[in-house]
């Protein structure tokens, strides 16, 4: 996959392009006769390209894309893409998965975490604080590997064979989410982004999560600029 900007590649927009060129109908999200961006895929008028972090931390991002998510301008995880730079992106299938998701996946470099509520996973799976976390990544890059879809879609992707035995990171918030860009099933639910935050914090990757938290946040008030129906509180 090719970088998006400079030498910091941005996997989920490669991601994003590479199957816009496979397709062979038009793809047309709701509000796709904005004039957008094409790197955070905002407003022309609300671009936040300028205030693109420096990347930072270092651990991994792999990201399991339900199909047609990649698309969608509301995906906050383009963002964790620019914040870390080892990100990497595919479209999920069931069966036939990418050979370059398993590879990554065993690669001996990394530790793959699965980030996913822990209520879905057999105990032995699970870890349950910071201190089962570096035990699980000691020596190793921390690879999280976050399931990118609806909560519905997310749930399916859990139940893929090639994920069984990967270990399970669990996020339990203490208030409700600021994203407000779609509806979430429980109010506790978390959009990608923010969920990430929350990761890196337990990874101890401090500057990474305050980034990618201003980031965020920047990202939430261009994107809601249009969309005076929705909540614009803090």
């Amino acid at each position: 996959m090719s970088p998006a900007i400079g030498s910091q590649k941005n996997a989920i927009l490669a991601l994003r392009t590479e199957q816009l060129a496979k397709s062979r109908r038009v793809f047309n999200a709701r509000g796709s006769k904005v004039v957008r961006c094409p790197q955070c895929l905002l407003p022309a008028s609300e671009c936040i390209c300028a205030a693109k972090p420096v990347a930072a931390g270092n651990c991994a991002f792999c990201f399991i894309m339900y199909t047609g998510e990649c698309y969608k301008p509301s995906n906050t995880g383009r963002l964790i893409c620019d914040v870390v730079a080892d990100n990497h992106a595919f479209v999920w299938d069931r069966t036939q998965p990418d050979p370059s998701l398993l590879a990554l996946l065993t690669d001996s470099r990394y530790a793959p975490v699965l980030v996913f509520p822990q209520q879905y996973a057999t105990p032995e799976r699970c870890l349950q604080d910071t201190h089962q976390l570096a035990l699980a990544t000691r020596g190793k890059i921390p690879l999280f590997v976050m399931l990118d879809g609806t909560w519905r879609e997310a749930k399916k992707m859990f139940k893929s064979a090639y994920l069984a035995k990967l270990p399970v990171l669990g996020i339990q918030p203490e208030q409700a989410s600021r994203y407000a860009l779609r509806e979430a099933a429980h109010l506790h639910q978390l959009c990608t982004a923010e969920v990430a935050i929350e990761v890196l914090a337990m990874a101890g990757e401090t500057n990474a999560a305050k980034c990618l938290a201003e980031y965020f946040s920047q990202f939430r008030r261009a994107y809601l600029v249009g969309k005076p129906h929705l909540n614009l509180s803090e």
